[in-house]
């Protein structure tokens, strides 16, 4: 099978581009390396088989043209307003480069389109007796990031009532894991700052919870996701409401510091655990690595 991976130089990406190449198929990484690296790939390169990389911005015109060559069954795009990034520098390329894809699956499918999303921003702050939270929800996102997340998962929608293109949404937890960037998310920032001995920074009161979820665990569902769940957001999570200090708290260990608490962030959510019922019976999914494990492999 052909695949292209938007994004795939990043974190997740590159993890499910080893993933595709160890299966056996033909992956096509379109990355303009502003936020991924070619590094992340050398486990990939490794592995042998069909790997191409294209420095590339999706929404160029040549990605439309690497579609129509390349004829692949299912395009991913892992590049959506990527973390660590202000919204209002990112929003706008984000919406061009979902834009693009679905064009390019358009003018030249059939393509499935696959497209991670983040849930925090998607469903913003859903109250506790709604918790975990389901694909029912309506989504009340908060902040830029929100309001983006939402208009993307339209505009899938939008693109499968108009033009039959197939798509799945999946609606993701906090991913965490080995490769992902200072700034990319609390569980690195942690780790990053548990590596050089320094207080990391918890904003708020740091009660805040989050459904943590394991790259690898990420990484399962995206493959599921690109044969399953056609025209439907899939939540993908672990159904597990974790504080950001006990994050902390589990990694630095009884003689940690403690972290330094700092302001609370704007239309930062307050809770977040996400019901898996939906990916359950629709991609055969469900996670197997708890936080515990997770963070030992950090």
């Amino acid at each position: 099978m052909n695949v292209v991976v938007v994004g795939g130089a990043g974190f997740v990406g590159s993890h499910l581009t080893e993933r595709l190449l160890a299966e056996g198929h033909s992956v096509d990484v379109v990355d303009d390396l502003r936020c991924g690296s070619l590094a992340n790939l050398a486990a990939a390169r490794s592995l042998g088989g069909e790997l191409k990389i294209h420095t590339l911005d999706a929404a160029a015109p040549e990605f439309a043209d690497l579609v129509a060559m390349r004829r692949p069954e299912v395009v991913y795009h892992l590049g959506v307003l990527p973390p660590g990034q202000p919204a209002e520098h990112t929003a706008g390329a984000s919406l061009a480069s979902v834009l693009a894809v679905l064009e390019a699956a358009r003018l030249h499918g059939p393509v499935k389109v696959v497209v991670a999303l983040s849930a925090v921003s998607l469903y913003g702050d859903v109250p506790s007796r709604e918790q975990p939270v389901k694909e029912a929800t309506p989504w009340k996102p908060v902040g830029l990031r929100g309001v983006v997340a939402k208009a993307i998962a339209e505009l899938l929608v939008a693109y499968r009532e108009l033009h039959a293109v197939e798509f799945t949404g999946l609606a993701m937890g906090n991913v965490y894991g080995p490769r992902q960037r200072a700034d990319g998310g609390v569980v690195a920032a942690f780790a990053h700052a548990r590596r050089d001995g320094v207080t990391p920074m918890i904003h708020g009161d740091g009660r805040q919870t989050r459904d943590f979820l394991y790259v690898d665990d990420a990484v399962d569902a995206l493959v599921r996701a690109g044969q399953r769940g056609g025209g439907l957001v899939v939540n993908i999570g672990t159904g597990v409401a974790t504080s950001v200090r006990e994050v902390w708290d589990a990694m630095a260990g009884p003689s940690g510091r403690p972290g330094a608490p700092s302001p609370r962030r704007e239309a930062d959510v307050q809770r977040c655990a996400l019901a898996i019922t939906r990916a359950r019976i629709q991609l055969a999914w469900a996670p197997w690595t708890d936080l515990a494990t997770g963070l030992r492999e950090l």
